[in-house]
């Protein structure tokens, strides 16, 4: 346990048009370079082609995509003795959120062509229907998980 003092959970601050703080924290891992308006700019309009492509609403489809890219376990190491053990432990809710989040953006990122607005919400809908690159992301991060030595505390 680190012999440091917690930090502070920050306080999220809702995003005008969905009042989401899960928006809000999609919004600033797409920002780069303190850009927030572009940020802002690129989400919302993922959120419209989202709409017309589906003609659902936007929000639960973007919830359900998160569900979908959203690891369950993760591995930690674990000192014992001199030995380090890799020990497989259950992902928090923040931090399971997070790491989805980061899939989606980053896979997003790395699909093929110049325009992020449909990079990302052709990336949201892929993953709203199980597949895409955020989804492979997280298999590939469980099957990770998998192959480590797992050890029982």
């Amino acid at each position: 346990m680190s012999r440091r003092r917690r930090s502070k959970k920050r306080l999220i601050i809702q995003d005008p048009l969905y009042n989401s703080e899960l928006v809000s924290q999609i919004i600033n891992k797409i920002l780069l370079k303190g850009k927030k308006t572009i940020a802002q700019y690129i989400f919302y309009e993922a959120m419209k082609k989202i709409q017309e492509t589906l003609n659902k609403e936007p929000l639960e489809i973007l919830k359900k995509a998160i569900e979908n890219a959203t690891p369950s376990v993760e591995v930690r190491s674990k000192r014992i003795g001199g030995t380090t053990y890799q020990v497989p432990v259950e992902v928090k809710a923040e931090r399971a959120i997070s790491l989805s989040l980061k899939f989606l953006i980053n896979a997003a990122r790395e699909r093929p062509g110049r325009n992020m607005i449909i990079k990302l919400g052709n990336e949201i809908l892929d993953a709203y229907d199980n597949t895409g690159g955020a989804v492979k992301k997280k298999k590939k991060f469980i099957k990770k998980q998998k192959q480590t030595k797992h050890f029982q505390t």
